[in-house]
């Protein structure tokens, strides 16, 4: 039968939203098997096969896909789109995007994005609500402060400076503000308050879910990681296992050098900017207030910095401090119980 699963070694699944295309490929990755199913349908399919690899695309909705056919006894791989792109061959269309995603599982040196928890999607998902509040605030404030200029009212940047400028501006009755767009401001400013009271929340809540979590509390021994980098780290992280070594963080975030070498000539451009910007910008705004706010006193993480801060420009080194982060990072991932240990400079009294 056609919905009968064969012996395959790897199942190559192309992701719709209600129809899924897969396609089965021998050990010499020949397919031997092609099928299209429905999403009930799918998961029947799946419990008959016997347990093997199972590889789709990253996109919405293949995390629960992945959790939901790892339950069944599979080995599940989610690959990276552009990962998958290569393998595509002559004409695209969903049968050919499953034999690519089956072929890419294959090879031995493909990476692989990691399967979260519900948990972790969770994490993630009150993450992406706060950094869209954020933003709103942001919108909001530039769009406000702009109607006040063209009423010939400047306020001081900043969103803190804003907050108190615009109530005095609003009970002015001598500034040129005419009366339509007062009444405008006041609806804005009261759309500013809601805003920041649902962010408010979202935040509270970070907090306590990164107070009561073990390993988060581990994570917050780290200098510039707060519940925020603690929790998006865990959220966006999946599995830590599956790097080898510490740099393959600080490289999985972008943190390191960008690469372009031929010809025995080595060339290193900026940081390659790769993986997660919310995740890379929490850490280095943290290492941003490292640089501040450490102790060079009672931690030598300080003095490292500072001897990087003569040498180079003081971004690279909020840079390289917010690399070393990241495989610090991995190090209290990988063991369990660890935390960070502040340890004095050398000859320092404690």
């Amino acid at each position: 039968m056609r919905n009968q699963p064969c012996d395959c070694a790897v199942f190559g699944i192309d992701i719709g939203k209600t129809v899924f295309h897969v396609v089965g490929l021998d050990r010499a990755g020949a397919p031997i098997q092609k099928a299209k199913f429905r999403r009930d349908t799918l998961l029947q399919f799946f419990e008959r096969a016997k347990p093997t690899l199972v590889a789709m695309e990253a996109c919405p909705g293949a995390q629960w896909l992945a959790r939901t056919i790892r339950r069944l006894g599979h080995d599940v791989r989610i690959i990276p789109a552009q990962f998958v792109k290569p393998y595509v061959k002559s004409h695209k269309n969903d049968v050919i995007d499953a034999e690519a995603i089956a072929e890419a599982a294959t090879w031995p040196t493909m990476r692989f994005v990691g399967v979260k928890e519900a948990h972790q999607v969770d994490l993630q998902m009150l993450h992406r609500i706060r950094n869209r509040l954020v933003a709103s605030r942001t919108k909001l404030i530039c769009q406000m402060r702009s109607y006040c200029l063209e009423h010939g009212v400047a306020m001081r940047p900043g969103a803190g400076a804003f907050k108190l400028d615009i109530e005095r501006v609003l009970d002015d009755l001598e500034n040129d503000l005419t009366e339509r767009a007062r009444l405008v401001l006041h609806e804005l400013h009261a759309e500013l308050h809601e805003i920041e009271a649902r962010l408010r929340t979202v935040s509270s809540e970070i907090k306590d879910i990164a107070d009561a979590d073990e390993t988060a509390r581990r994570l917050m021994t780290i200098p510039g990681v707060g519940p925020l980098g603690a929790t998006a780290i865990l959220a966006a992280i999946g599995d830590p296992g599956r790097f080898k070594r510490a740099r393959d963080v600080a490289a999985w975030l972008g943190l390191v050098p960008q690469q372009h070498s031929t010809g025995g000539k080595q060339t290193l451009l900026g940081i390659a900017k790769r993986g997660s910007n919310y995740l890379r910008t929490l850490l280095v705004h943290g290492a941003r207030s490292v640089m501040m706010h450490l102790d060079r006193s009672k931690d030598r993480l300080g003095g490292w910095a500072d001897e990087l801060k003569e040498r180079m420009h003081p971004n690279k080194v909020v840079v390289a401090l917010a690399a070393k982060i990241a495989r610090v990072i991995w190090v209290i991932l990988t063991k369990p119980g660890a935390t960070y240990e502040r340890r004095p400079p050398v000859g320092a009294i404690a």
